[in-house]
């Protein structure tokens, strides 16, 4: 453990063991612990469900370390990687990633964040994915940070292009929705129709035939 290092939480600990373990020989212990613990401080600054917050950082720490890994060349990218990039992480681009999971059938694989993440997603949100057959139960708002930036082929953001990193070698588009938040629900069915249908481009411009 670095020196001076703390943990808030027992399961941090054992988590940042358990991480270490998984990813020996790709990154050092020290990297591992630091990766664990930011997880957990950028997702309680924004946390209103702490009883969640050690299985969140958990999968948020992982998914870090993994994009970092595939960056790094450590890891290899088996499918393309996107990553949906909007301010609250809490609508739009949850509608895209899970849209994009179900509709590539595994083709792609698929990362989303917030450049101001939410403390929750939208309500109506998952309300009118729900609609569709659609769960977001495993989801949840994450902040931006640079590793999957750099992990991602595609990188689609949603009225927040300014707040993401520009790496060369990327495809960067921004697509133009209306924020779902504080929206009627027949407009929030409006928006999550135009999101799949901005999926579905996107998957050909992949070579990705759309799942039924």
């Amino acid at each position: 453990m670095l020196p001076g290092l703390s943990y808030p939480e027992e399961s941090l600990k054992r988590l940042a063991g358990d991480l270490a373990e998984r990813f020996h020989g790709v990154f050092a212990t020290e990297t591992v612990e630091r990766y664990v613990l930011e997880s957990y401080t950028g997702l309680l600054r924004t946390s209103s469900v702490k009883a969640h917050l050690t299985t969140r950082t958990a999968r948020f720490s992982r998914e870090r370390l993994t994009a970092l890994a595939q960056a790094k060349g450590a890891i290899e990218r088996a499918v393309p990687e996107v990553l949906f990039v909007c301010e609250q992480n809490a609508g739009r681009s949850q509608m895209a990633a899970v849209f994009t999971n179900v509709l590539s059938g595994g083709a792609v694989h698929v990362r989303s964040a917030g450049s101001m993440p939410s403390s929750e997603l939208d309500p109506t949100m998952v309300a009118v994915m729900t609609e569709l057959g659609l769960s977001l139960d495993e989801s949840f708002p994450k902040p931006l940070t640079d590793d999957v930036v750099q992990a991602a082929d595609v990188v689609i953001t949603m009225g927040c292009g300014d707040a993401c990193p520009i790496y060369p070698g990327k495809r960067y588009v921004d697509w133009e929705l209306v924020d779902p938040a504080g929206q009627p629900i027949d407009e929030v069915r409006r928006i999550r129709d135009q999101v799949k249908a901005n999926v579905i481009e996107m998957l050909a411009g992949l070579g990705v035939s759309p799942a039924v």
